[in-house]
């Protein structure tokens, strides 16, 4: 029985590392202002590049570039958690496990 439990655990242990490496390659994108700030972060949060359409840029009203970022980062984090949930989810049988999801 021990040895079950042993091997379970680490078919557990593989399937979530092939699973964290699929989110490290995965591409989430999320813009805002109609597109003019567009953000692209992959499935583990980490933020891969910031783009900003010149037209938008206005030095005498940087707030609202800076909300629009804000915007689209939130929304680029919220799309990657959704992603990982999904993918990591089935595999632990919906433990939330610090880190993981």
């Amino acid at each position: 029985m021990n040895k079950f439990i042993m091997r379970q655990a680490q078919e557990l242990q593989a399937k979530l590392a092939k699973a964290q490496q699929e989110l490290s390659n995965t591409t989430i994108e999320a813009s805002s202002g109609g597109g003019a700030v567009r953000v692209t972060i992959d499935g583990q949060q980490k933020l891969q590049s910031v783009k900003i359409s010149p037209e938008v840029i206005n030095p005498e009203d940087v707030e609202l570039l800076e909300d629009l970022v804000l915007t689209a980062v939130r929304e680029a984090i919220a799309k990657s958690q959704e992603a990982a949930a999904e993918r990591l989810g089935g595999l632990t049988g919906g433990l939330k496990i610090p880190g993981l999801t």
